[in-house]
């Protein structure tokens, strides 16, 4: 009877360990191979931003007819080959923006962000983040290993603009994931061009992003799926959900840094931005957009977005 029982748990050991593996494998498709290709179209995607944002059709309209919208392309270390497009400015400048888009979106979907900075004079580069747009890759990396590729395209930008007269005066401005990015990237050792960040309603962790996740869409605690997807995840691409952690970065960033909100936004929920902001020493600031879901603070508030863009990208020593 003993031999039979010990039977008998050993085969519902093994069926419950491979549910949790096919389960967490399926987690992993669902959030970082999604089916959709809407991040893969940049032409529908300018346009939607162009119909989207009337403001900005005139200036969208002249990059177009004046072949102003060049495209760029770098092997990264992978050997993959990434995308992106640039955009000089009217007048020779040093300055310098990095826009860096969100989740399952593409570069076209910061044009809205490109018009900001364009208003103040800067040339921009514009990034496709792995699995993105026209850059190659098979899963989305969350911000954790697209630290790395924007940091290339950082250099890359440098060299693109940079002035015989002056050095690059950059800022890196991210949505959502391309938050995310944008502060994990700010707790690296960064080149003296780089003179700050804006995060757009970023996250704390992919920990707690997908940890949220689960609760509202399957109504699933984080035990013991989330452990053995995060464990899986890093069998499979190399990075686990608790490293990968913006909030960790901020707390080492040594560059001024805007941090931004909608105060209805409940897909980052609106609390991630007090851990973030206290989290980060030194310069900074924030600002809350009054009744803003993820990611349209700007679509709701353009003339406050804008001034206090511009008022932070002054305070980083940038005229």
């Amino acid at each position: 009877m003993k031999k039979l029982i010990g039977i008998l748990l050993a085969v519902f050991l093994v069926a419950v360990v491979g549910i949790l593996f096919a389960a967490s494998w399926y987690m992993l498709d669902y959030s970082l191979m999604p089916s959709t290709q809407h991040g893969r179209r940049l032409e529908s995607r300018l346009r939607e931003m162009r119909n989207g944002y009337p403001q900005i059709r005139p200036w969208v309209d002249s990059l177009k007819d004046a072949g102003a919208l060049r495209d760029t392309f770098v092997l990264m270390p992978t050997g993959e080959r990434h995308h992106a497009v640039y955009i000089r400015a009217r007048r020779p400048s040093a300055k310098v923006a990095v826009l860096i888009h969100g989740y399952t979106d593409n570069c076209m979907g910061m044009m809205h962000i490109g018009y900001v900075y364009s208003q103040m004079g800067f040339n921009l580069l514009l990034p496709d983040l792995h699995a993105h747009g026209k850059s190659e890759g098979d899963a989305i990396q969350m911000g954790w290993k697209d630290r790395e590729d924007v940091m290339r395209w950082m250099a890359v930008a440098d060299s693109l603009f940079r002035d015989s007269t002056a050095t690059s005066q950059m800022m890196v401005h991210g949505i959502s994931m391309g938050a995310a990015t944008a502060m994990c990237i700010s707790g690296e050792e960064l080149p003296p061009y780089v003179r700050g960040f804006v995060e757009d309603c970023g996250y704390t962790s992919v920990w707690e992003e997908f940890k949220g996740e689960m609760r509202a869409q399957f109504g699933l605690p984080a035990f013991p799926l989330l452990y053995t997807a995060s464990a899986l995840c890093k069998l499979r691409f190399g990075w686990s959900f608790g490293e990968a952690s913006p909030l960790r970065q901020v707390g080492k960033c040594k560059l001024p840094m805007l941090f931004i909100h909608g105060d209805a936004d409940t897909y980052v929920p609106f609390p991630m931005l007090d851990e973030l902001y206290s989290a980060k020493p030194g310069v900074k600031e924030r600002y809350v957009a009054p009744k803003s879901i993820h990611a349209l603070s700007y679509r709701d508030h353009p003339q406050e977005y804008a001034r206090r863009v511009a008022a932070f990208v002054r305070r980083c020593g940038i005229r």
